[in-house]
């Protein structure tokens, strides 16, 4: 009897066992330009984000989350690969990635997966045709617009589709998503939200009308930056230049031209409520077909965006604000919804494709310079990184940002600007204590007391390229910054 007894327990257990080894569907949200601080659960004053925080009160936020490229199309190629630019090839806004590079979904795809990009692709300006890892693929050409944006469907028809962006492709994810029944599912969202222009749909236009913002103070605290950062103050990336047209009339200087400033940052905030009422839409879905608990669900940006500090709007600099991003990620597999973690290591883009790779059991990528953070997450790891470096290559195109290299360490951060021909820097270089000055207000690098760090720090800057395969270091001459806006069709 206990023989029997135990056999049958024996072919229950093996009967349950693929019930248990289960692969995750992933659900991978990504938004465009928007800051690690513009979230509620990242402690924004003003800015609320429910759906967005309940992931993260579920699961797990990392505050210390960074892009390598503070650009749209480099950092979306090295989420998919796990690969630097220099590495990958997609340094600019025109580049796609290349057909015959490795990805996740690719991955996934391999392994039994279902996968679906829906939304802003933007890596091949206007090349909006069907890529390499996806059974569905609906994206539109260049950056799209938040009303009435032609879409290139999954068979390859062109059709305005009516309404706000954000409304929109949420409602061509959760179609699709109802479609999946019989295997394990990718589902990567892209949204042009918050990304200029900014347009807030109606129900958000006044929804931070009584809100004063001012110019950051740093944007006034120029004296030992660089001087290139005072000579783009009233370019296309300054705050006195057209503020991504919210500013008619410029360059601008007075105190009045704030309230340019003012209407610019309520719009960018009202765009990301959309997102976040699309987080929650895409939950609920997830719930009503039962997948909730068995889904990795992502959401993150591509870079961040620098909103007044330094004087500067846009992004590509080493700066906090352009280079720190949102990560919150909901999963029991990982974090028990009842016991959510805030995790405080350098995550970076690079580490995605490792990361949801490992997680679904899906053979790795040939290639990477990320490493997965699922380890850190669920036991800690003490061998996780302390510093990282960051890549930045001048624009003819967007001249108003010189070479960028910095390291980007736990306590301290180094930025220099390589002039491009090998010979000596010609901007001064940056150097940052972020254990008391996370806003990087002064800059150190001419401090006697700390000449010995800089020469420590650009050993480590130089070690990180160099292992990462950039050597030699290549990029464009920096020309210098100008004044004069860039072309109207890549704005």
């Amino acid at each position: 009897m206990r023989l029997l007894a135990a056999s049958v327990l024996a072919v229950l257990a093996a009967g349950l066992q693929p019930c248990l080894a289960k692969q995750p569907n992933v659900v991978f949200i990504l938004t465009d330009d928007q800051r690690w601080d513009a979230m509620g659960c990242a402690g924004h004053p003003y800015l609320k984000t429910p759906h967005i925080d309940r992931l993260a009160a579920e699961g797990v936020r990392f505050k210390n989350h960074f892009c390598t490229t503070s650009l749209c199309s480099p950092s979306r190629a090295s989420i998919l690969g796990g690969l630097y630019a220099h590495t990958h090839g997609v340094v600019n806004n025109f580049t796609d990635y290349p057909k015959d590079l490795p990805t996740f979904p690719r991955q996934l795809q391999k392994a039994g997966y279902k996968t679906a990009y829906i939304g802003k692709w933007h890596m091949g300006e206007d090349d909006d045709s069907k890529r390499p890892g996806f059974d569905h693929f609906v994206t539109h050409r260049g950056q799209g617009k938040y009303f009435d944006t032609e879409f290139r469907t999954n068979d390859g028809e062109r059709k305005v589709e009516r309404g706000y962006y954000t409304t929109v492709v949420t409602d061509m994810a959760i179609e699709w998503m109802k479609e999946q029944k019989d295997a394990p599912f990718l589902l990567m969202l892209g949204h042009k939200a918050p990304h200029s222009f900014y347009f807030p749909e109606k129900k958000y236009a006044h929804a931070f009308d009584e809100v004063r913002i001012p110019y950051p103070e740093s944007a006034f605290q120029l004296e030992d930056k660089p001087e290139w950062i005072s000579k783009r103050l009233s370019t296309w990336h300054g705050i006195y230049g057209p503020l991504f047209e919210w500013r008619k009339e410029f360059p601008d200087t007075s105190a009045r031209g704030m309230l340019d400033f003012e209407r610019m940052t309520r719009a960018y905030w009202g765009t990301i409520l959309s997102v976040d009422d699309s987080v929650g839409r895409i939950y609920k879905q997830l719930e009503e077909m039962g997948e909730l608990d068995n889904t990795l669900f992502i959401f993150t940006s591509d870079n961040g965006l620098l909103n007044g500090e330094h004087g500067m709007v846009d992004k590509r600099t080493a700066h906090e604000a352009s280079l720190r991003i949102p990560l919150v990620v909901r999963y029991p597999g990982l974090v028990d919804p009842a016991k959510p973690k805030v995790i405080a290591g350098q995550t970076l883009t690079l580490d995605f494709a490792p990361t949801i790779l490992e997680i679904c059991g899906a053979e790795a990528l040939p290639k990477t310079h990320g490493k997965s953070w699922k380890k850190l997450v669920t036991k800690g790891d003490p061998l996780w990184r302390t510093g990282w470096f960051y890549e930045y290559n001048y624009e003819a195109q967007f001249p108003y940002t010189p070479n960028v290299r910095a390291l980007r360490a736990d306590d301290w951060k180094y930025i220099r600007y390589p002039h491009g021909d090998g010979s000596a820097d010609k901007h001064m270089a940056e150097l940052y204590d972020l254990r008391t000055d996370v806003e990087e207000r002064h800059n150190l690098i001419n401090d006697p007391e700390h000449k010995d760090l800089v020469t420590t720090l650009r050993k480590e800057l130089d070690r990180l390229i160099a292992e990462s395969g950039a050597v030699p270091d290549m990029m464009p001459m920096d020309e210098g910054i100008k004044g004069e806006l860039p072309d109207e069709k890549i704005r």
